[in-house]
Order: structure tokens, then sequence, then C-alpha cells
């Protein structure tokens, strides 16, 4: 049986390089082989090796074709992000705007009955540009959200996010943990 292939993708090489050495230096000596893999794991924002394999598995169909994530579209919506996560600005076009904002719903508490205050408010700490509404609204059309009629209560839609927004929204959590 033919081993899959495991891509790592690193968002920005500089954490990165930094969480290796310090799991390196705290090794001592030259780690075995699955320990190396675990460090690589641990510095690109994962628990351990296993909890990356299952992640990178998770993007096979039982078919055995790929689904794919389409890394230009996530390395295009990662620029109107800062380095701690945050949404700088509102991209101009629609497919990276749709992307942006589910880096921005996977911040939202599930199951929360929210104001609209409340959610502007949650809006507000992970964006920089200050238009909690077109966030909140693009939120609504994509379904991402629901809203009562009279707008008075905003919840979170679980949703499976598709393996881009999943590549999208582990980059941002792996830079807001830094």
């Amino acid at each position: 049986m033919t081993r899959p292939v495991l891509s790592l993708t690193i968002d920005d090489l500089s954490p990165f390089a930094r969480r290796l050495h310090q799991a390196l230096a705290q090794a001592g000596s030259a780690p075995s082989h699955l320990a190396l893999m675990n460090m690589l794991a641990r510095a690109g924002g994962w628990q351990n090796f296993q909890h990356f394999r299952s992640g990178a598995l998770a993007q096979i169909e039982p078919a055995g074709s790929m689904m794919v994530v389409d890394q230009p579209r996530v390395t295009q919506a990662l620029r109107h992000f800062d380095g701690q996560g945050l949404l700088l600005r509102w991209p101009a076009k629609t497919n990276l705007q749709h992307l942006a904002v589910w880096g921005l719903w996977s911040q939202l508490p599930k199951g929360a009955v929210m104001t609209e205050q409340e959610i502007s408010s949650r809006l507000n700490r992970l964006h920089l540009f200050g238009d909690a509404a077109i966030l909140r609204r693009t939120m609504v059309e994509l379904g991402l959200v629901k809203r009562t009629a009279d707008g008075r209560e905003y919840r979170r839609e679980e949703r499976a996010p598709a393996p881009t927004e999943r590549a999208l929204i582990r980059h941002l959590h792996v830079r807001s943990a830094s």
C-alpha cells in the first residue's frame, strides 16, 4: 500500500522557525525521527504529528480523490490579515471576502445567542477597518450566521468548512496563538 503524501504548508516561516528552534533547544540532543516530526507539526500549529496527519488525511475523500485546497486563494486572503489574525481591510474581490469571513466565523462562540451589539462587538475585536455591519451581513448571506427576522438575535450556524476554508482558519489560529 502506498503512503499518502502529506504536504506541510507554512504561512509565515519566521514564527515556525522560532517554535522549531525552541523545541530543538529543549530536546538537548538530536531528536528521533518521530520526535522531529512532532516538533515540526507543533511548530506548524498542530498538537502533534498525528493531529497534523489526521487533518491532512481528512482532505482525502473515501473514493481516493483529493479534495483540493486552493492555496493561492488562501495566500491572497491571508494578505488581508495581520500577524495576529485580525482582518486589516475588506477584500475587494467577493471570493476573498467570502473566504475571509470564514476566518472570523471560526472565532464566534458556538451556540451562543448574541444581540446585534454583542456580535458587532465581537467582530470589532477581529477586524481593524471599523465596519462590523458588512461582516454581519456577509455572514448572514452565506448562512454562517442566522438572525431572527427582527434582527435582534444572532447565532453562529454550525457548518463544516470546505478544505480551503479550513486551511485559512488553521493559518489564522496559528497566527492568533503566536
